[in-house]
């Protein structure tokens, strides 16, 4: 029987994963048995319900690069060609047409689609492929024999590899709670509702897309200046050329990189950077102001919320405090936010398979061409945490076809699929 691949979030990466199952099952053969976790709904993160955006944000990547993208499968010998055309059948064009709304993109130069537009696209193939998808949200992520236990409130889902997937939540700030800091949930809460943001000085915290959607917004509400806070020396612009683009769609070539050389790359087209489209618009306007340093703490004083700032300068750690009316806690996604749920079990053979302490940098030095922790069994796939090792384009939109062929290609040992248990073996939150 097949493996199965539980996968945490029904996003851009669980959909094309799910989907390309789908279509060589269809095709007669043996594929993962792939099982979405999704404690909203399909796509949630693209929507006003995911908290991550309003939906009216513009997509910051060309939307050709779909859950097939680049369109060069490797997994079928000789029938490539033949999976490639298939998928193509779920392409961003495949939907437009079936939804009688290509011509009318086009003949409007191929815009980017809003947020919304593209959730609606990613829950059309979830439904064409009949996609499985558990809803409950994870409470934790144990080891059952030589296979994963993901908990939610109701199931648990025994699984041979577990994919996580999404951003972490958009609930957290620097100062929780408190009227005068937002957290991005709240930001694009009042963003969807139409609730206009009045104050003189205002913060944004971050220095990348999450960031910069959120000042795209900003400028349409009243405010007297806007002040960026990041740890870069100024607002750097992605690039966005055919060399720098290829990086993403391509990884050939990366791992012949030195690991210095792939940290320079990465920051300088992925890593705290702004869009040339957003870049556009900051530059029009001139309530813009950046502000370099790593916020430190927050506390309210005064009626406004002092920032303490750590900046490096010539290897002399510099403090300072600023004040603001309103702080906006944009610093953006978070890569380990899983790791809060992983019982003492997960904890003890993620760090026996590493040879050492568990750590951000540890893992993402060990992400193995599958998109694993390399020596870790049953499989624990990190797309978002793959970045360094095996290229850019994996941890966001830029390659989702080529993600799933390694993640699908992957061996997942000798594993079988279980049914879903309910109600059973509850333990508790370690």
């Amino acid at each position: 029987m097949s493996p199965r691949l539980a996968v945490i979030g029904a996003g851009a990466k669980g959909v094309a994963v799910a989907a390309k199952a789908a279509v060589l099952r269809d095709m007669g053969v043996d594929a993962p048995e792939v099982v979405v976790v999704e404690r909203a709904e399909v796509a949630a993160n693209w929507a006003a319900v995911g908290g991550w955006t309003d939906g009216q944000q513009r997509l910051g990547t060309s939307p050709e690069k779909d859950i097939g993208f680049p369109y060069r499968s490797s997994l079928v010998r000789r029938r490539n060609a033949e999976l490639d055309e298939r998928m193509t059948r779920l392409s961003w064009q495949s939907y437009l047409i079936s939804t009688g709304q290509f011509a009318d993109w086009v003949d409007r130069g191929r815009p980017a689609p809003t947020h919304l537009r593209w959730s609606q696209y990613l829950r059309w193939v979830a439904d064409s492929v009949g996609i499985s998808v558990v809803t409950g949200e994870v409470q934790r992520i144990s080891v059952d024999g030589d296979r994963w236990a993901v908990h939610t409130d109701e199931t648990v889902l025994c699984a041979d590899g577990v994919m996580v997937t999404g951003p972490g939540q958009a609930e957290r700030s620097i100062l929780p709670g408190h009227p005068r800091v937002l957290s991005i949930a709240q930001f694009w809460h009042r963003a969807a509702e139409h609730e206009r943001i009045s104050a003189e000085r205002v913060a944004v915290i971050g220095g990348g897309e999450t960031a910069a959607s959120m000042l795209n917004e900003l400028f349409r509400h009243r405010v007297s200046t806007i002040t960026v806070i990041s740890p870069s020396v100024t607002l750097f612009t992605r690039g966005e050329s055919f060399f720098e683009n290829t990086l993403f769609s391509d990884p050939t070539g990366w791992t012949g990189l030195t690991l210095e050389e792939r940290r320079d790359a990465m920051a300088r087209t992925d890593r705290g950077v702004f869009s040339a489209r957003v870049q556009d618009a900051l530059l029009a306007d001139d309530r813009i102001r950046h502000l370099r340093g790593r916020v430190a703490h927050a506390v309210p004083r005064d009626g406004r919320i002092r920032l303490t700032l750590n900046t490096d300068r010539g290897g002399e750690r510099l403090e300072t405090v600023h004040g603001f009316d309103l702080v906006i806690d944009g610093s953006g996604a978070d890569a380990l936010w899983f790791l809060p749920l992983l019982g003492q079990d997960a904890l003890d053979l993620i760090e026996l398979g590493l040879g050492g302490p568990l750590t951000g940098e540890a893992l993402e030095e060990s992400i193995g061409y599958d998109l694993a922790v390399a020596g870790v069994a049953p499989k624990l796939f990190l797309p978002g945490l793959s970045g360094l090792n095996q290229g850019p384009g994996f941890p966001n939109l830029s390659c989702l076809g080529l993600l799933s062929d390694r993640v699908l290609g992957a061996d997942f040992g000798a594993g079988h699929p279980a049914p879903l248990r309910r109600n059973v073996e509850r333990q508790p939150l370690r």
